[in-house]
């Protein structure tokens, strides 16, 4: 036992042959090592960063990492001293059951860059098993009739070590009439056959019992024991014989419970019990006995447990036929698994970069995988494709190893992360597949500039405003993600021009006036805006912001007047409804529907005419329904002033149509000179008593006004109204009729104007 742990502390050391570094169009190289089995855990293999001739610092900031084929990971790489060691103890025996020579095979990979190397590892067989026999005791039953030179082949050994540590050697214990012969069968396994010596009596001796003993080549040597157990028959002179001495059958994998394998016939001529055949199975391991079972009474074999080509493709089995005189003979079957495309390929992920940035140039790597397929032949030839339309595409490198790079630019702004699927399809007559799904995220680059809503923002503030004000704001978006669409404002300062008036604040947009503007002094100001990004390099852009000063402060909804209109049908044909029919400036005014109320829609601005001419539009809901009109002329005004009533009274406001305007004044004029021609003598005879009935009163309305059946005020009129600056509550200063008649084209109805009111500080003048 000493010398077998010196052995095995000495085996611990393992030696590194290289045999040769092949550099392939990949670039990959080889390396070989050698360790023997059952060493301990963390044990050390090699030094790979010595081996490779680099230093550790260099497998660490390539990430180096060792991967294992197949599902085990059997080594561990310390990337801080560059050593190889073994994550568990090995068994051979386990790894490599069914292989006398057992090799592991790995990959040391490189992420940055991409690289693999190959490397292979021999685990050495050392002597931690024993010979076996499947039975302790095995029972024998030679006529008495044997002649010497017969042959009995005795059931086999096991010994899961090989090579020098596997079975060397049987050998029987001393007795009169067998000895043992050895042989090796065309696997290369030892098998030990009874040889009878000396003829046998059954009168003198009916059994006879040996030992025997299977030895290994080990250092020290292992040994196993069984009993034989020899049954001396009586006379029996036909033994069995076989139709076939091979019996060469196959049969596809997966094969179902009790299906029929093969039959085996072994005819004897004698009779009674002697000539009854028994079939049985020996020297066959017990793998295949639990795979087949054998009908001891007819000889079928038949499938009893699942067949898989992948694990073992040719099983040798040995039945034996003995008759009821204890004769036997033997004959093999060799049973060849055949090849069924049960196993869909394996994709198996190496690296993974989850997240790229969008700017990545094409053939950029994402992923490395490999494909596997247990099955042989065109089952196991597999082929791999990227499901659906994506930027992307497979190389294949070697050893069934697969590249997924980029095909084409990216933009994180369009489509932000790919759900890219896999599949991995073999070439078998009924095609198997797997799919393997790979999440790619696209990291921001800042390839966007932020983007304005409007290219100018205008402003308008009035004038006399209280310090730090905030009058708006602007807004600007930016496509990027993160820190890169974070978007900061700024004024830009123009050299040689003083500090601007107003502010903004740099997170939010929000213009701020910082101290008090008079519209006397300032007008309008511009000044440029700049949004920039929170990119490395930033990116920005640029708005005009346009500050107008409005000195008039009439607020929306301030009452301008109120038009009255009166209609002496009943029901609902005396339901009135007014609309704005025309207007200098729609946007600035609106009317009631049901009030009649002309009230301001918006703030008036610098840029409003000082003028504005309003056709309102009154229509009841009879049917056929009928409507009136009445003109409104609103002057825009500071203050009130004599000087300003006058020139109010001189230079009316501006008709926006002046072809309307033009045919009224024909109008006008024809019906002035008809009337002048036709009542010169009466306007002469009593143009004093007229003075004095227009000075001392408003005049009366003629005769035919009293009679319409209309109501108040039968006719249009244009009215000049004015209020105070001072008071909410102004009073008319003055309502006198300018000229009494229809303009032409006016629809016939009763529509009267009302005092109007104005708030806040603008003034208002109808005229």
């Amino acid at each position: 036992m000493a010398f077998g742990r010196q052995s095995r502390g000495t085996e611990r050391q393992v030696v590194l042959f290289v045999l040769c570094v092949c550099v392939c169009q990949s670039g990959a190289e080889t390396l070989r090592y050698s360790l023997a089995e059952e060493m301990e855990r963390d044990s050390f293999v090699a030094n790979i960063a010595k081996d490779l001739g680099v230093s550790p610092s260099q497998l660490a900031s390539r990430k180096a990492r060792v991967v294992s084929e197949g599902n085990e990971q059997y080594f561990r790489l310390n990337l801080n001293t560059g050593v190889l060691t073994v994550k568990e103890t090995l068994d051979r025996e386990v790894i490599c059951p069914q292989s006398d020579i057992c090799t592991l095979f790995f990959k040391i990979f490189f992420e940055n860059p991409v690289q693999l190397i190959r490397g292979e590892m021999e685990v050495r067989d050392v002597n931690d098993n024993s010979p076996v026999f499947p039975e302790k005791k095995m029972v024998l039953e030679i006529l008495e009739t044997a002649s010497p030179g017969s042959r009995f082949p005795l059931e086999r050994a096991r010994d899961k070590d090989v090579g020098s540590n596997g079975l060397q050697n049987y050998s029987l214990g001393s007795n009169s009439h067998f000895s043992l012969a050895l042989g090796t069968g065309k696997d290369g396994a030892k098998y030990a056959e009874l040889v009878l010596q000396r003829q046998l009596d059954r009168e003198q001796q009916r059994e006879v019992n040996l030992l025997l003993s299977a030895t290994d080549g080990g250092s020290p040597p292992r040994s196993g024991t069984a009993q034989v157990r020899i049954v001396v028959l009586d006379a029996n002179d036909n033994i069995p014989v076989f139709s076939r001495e091979v019996y060469e059958v196959r049969v596809a994998e997966n094969s179902p419970p009790e299906q029929l394998v093969v039959r085996v016939a072994a005819a004897d001529p004698d009779e009674g019990s002697y000539g009854r055949v028994r079939y049985a199975f020996t020297q066959t391991s017990e793998r295949s006995r639990q795979l087949f079972e054998l009908n001891a009474a007819t000889g079928e074999i038949r499938v009893s447990g699942n067949l898989d080509f992948e694990e073992t493709k040719k099983h040798k089995l040995v039945v034996r036929a003995t008759d009821g005189g204890g004769l036997s003979a033997h004959c093999k079957v060799h049973v060849e698994v055949l090849d069924v495309n049960d196993n869909a390929p394996e994709i198996v992920l190496t690296s993974l970069t989850a997240s790229i940035p969008e700017d990545a140039p094409p053939r950029t790597v994402v992923a490395l995988f490999s494909v596997r397929d247990r099955d042989s032949g065109d089952n196991g030839r597999t082929e791999c494709a990227i499901d659906g339309d994506l930027p992307f595409s497979l190389t294949p490198t070697f050893d069934n190893y697969y590249e997924l790079r980029t095909n084409a630019a990216l933009d994180r702004e369009r489509t932000a992360e790919y759900n890219i699927t896999i599949t991995a399809m073999d070439w078998g007559r009924s095609r198997l597949s797997s799919r393997e799904r790979i999440f790619v995220q696209i990291s921001d680059v800042n390839d966007n500039p932020p983007e304005f809503t409007q290219d100018v923002y205008t402003i308008s503030v009035k004038e006399n405003n209280t310090p730090m004000l905030r009058i708006g704001k602007v807004n600007a978006t930016d496509a990027d993600a993160g820190k890169n669409s974070r978007v900061s404002y700024a004024l830009v300062r123009e050299k040689g021009k003083e500090q601007t008036d107003v502010s903004i604040n740099s997170e939010n947009g929000d213009v701020y006036i910082l101290r008090p503007l008079d519209y006397e002094e300032v007008r309008a100001f511009e000044v440029t805006v700049r949004a920039a990004d929170g990119g490395s390099p930033a990116l920005s852009a640029e708005a005009l912001l346009r500050v107008l000063l409005a000195p008039r402060s009439a607020e929306p909804g301030a009452l301008v007047a109120k038009v009255v209109a009166v209609d002496a049908d009943a029901g609902q044909n005396a339901w009135l409804s007014y609309e704005l029919a025309k207007a200098t400036e729609p946007g600035l005014f609106r009317v009631g529907l049901h009030s009649g109320e002309v009230r301001t829609a918006r703030a008036v601005t610098e840029r409003d005419a000082p003028r504005h001419r309003l056709v309102v539009l009154v229509r009841d809901r009879g049917q056929p329904p009928r409507s009136a009109t009445a003109t409104l002329a609103i002057a825009l005004v500071d203050g009130f002033s004599e000087a300003h009533l006058r020139v109010s009274e001189e230079a009316p406001a501006a008709d926006p149509d002046g072809r309307l305007t033009l045919y009224l004044i024909i109008c006008l004029a024809c019906v002035s000179v008809l009337f002048l021609a036709t009542a010169a003598a009466a306007v002469f005879v009593k143009v004093r008593r007229a003075r004095q009935s227009m000075a001392g009163s408003l005049p009366t309305f003629p005769k035919s006004a009293a009679e319409s059946s209309a109501g108040s005020l039968p006719r249009s009129y244009v009215y000049d109204i004015c209020f105070s600056a001072g008071t909410v509550n102004s009073e008319f200063r003055f309502l006198r009729p300018l000229f009494p008649c229809f303009p032409a084209g006016l629809p016939h109805g009763p529509v009267r104007a009302n005092r109007g009111f104005a708030s806040g500080f603008m003034p208002w003048s109808f005229v």
